[in-house]
């Protein structure tokens, strides 16, 4: 006779099937590769040489909603699963770096993200980018790039070495949201903003970087909730929840730190 169950889950668990998952991973990269190419083509681009909205739209393409899309195609699962075993070890090797925690961490992708705008909008930078075109390149690659870590370190589906708990994200996201808002809205102001463009123009961009940038960092609050994977406890229905049996190496181990009698 079979033992008898200790423990039995509260809820049947719902499994996405594997063909879907893969047809959402890819209509999700596609669609970012789709926003990207909005973005650096006409007709926005060269509208955005010609007026200060449409680079505020392009920055927003570039910077949020790109990002976003490309990150929840989960790009480096993929990347591990195609890549030959030798090769994928030493990928994983290289993500569990030091200098990969700490460029993976949300307050590093949060200075790149928000720092990139305040030295971009608040000093000569942005006049010094749109004169020189690959000066203007780097500028766009910043945002996509800088875009996508935050994206990926809040929400990705991807593993992360140094990834935080779901509290601390959403502590990063809101102090995100926060700085956006105070940056749009000083530049609506006119306050400290080194941009040389009709008034019209600028306050233009800074309501389009306010309540578009507010849309994304909503669909990345929402991507967060979504990919949250928590982890649940086994409990008994008759009594205290069920605790794991020590491993053996474990109990030698912790033999072996008690101090020698004499």
């Amino acid at each position: 006779m079979p033992p008898p169950t200790r423990w039995r889950s509260a809820a049947p668990v719902a499994v996405t099937p594997p063909g879907v998952g893969r047809l959402a991973r890819s209509l999700s990269f596609a669609a970012g590769l789709v926003l990207v190419a909005v973005a650096l083509l006409p007709p926005l681009a060269p509208f955005a040489h010609e007026d200060f909205r449409g680079h505020m739209a392009q920055h927003l393409l570039l910077g949020m909603y790109a990002p976003l899309a490309l990150v929840l195609a989960a790009p480096v699962t993929l990347l591990l699963r195609a890549l030959p075993p030798d090769h994928g070890r030493r990928l994983t090797a290289v993500l569990r770096s030091r200098p990969a925690r700490l460029l993976a961490h949300p307050v590093t992708a949060l200075l790149l993200t928000t720092g990139g705008l305040v030295l971009l909008y608040f000093t000569p930078v942005y006049d010094a980018t749109m004169g020189h075109p690959g000066r203007h390149w780097l500028t766009h690659a910043h945002f996509l790039l800088s875009g996508w870590l935050f994206a990926y370190v809040i929400a990705g589906p991807d593993p992360a070495p140094a990834r935080p708990g779901v509290p601390a994200r959403l502590v990063v996201l809101g102090v995100a949201i926060a700085a956006h808002a105070v940056i749009a809205q000083l530049m609506y102001g006119g306050f400290w903003v080194e941009v040389h463009a009709p008034i019209a123009e600028v306050r233009g961009g800074a309501e389009i970087m306010y309540y578009g940038g507010d849309l994304a960092e909503l669909l990345l609050a929402a991507a967060l909730v979504t990919t949250w994977r928590p982890v649940r406890t086994p409990r008994n229905p008759h009594g205290p929840p069920v605790r794991p049996v020590r491993r053996p190496r474990e109990g030698i181990r912790a033999a072996r730190a008690l101090p020698k009698s004499r």
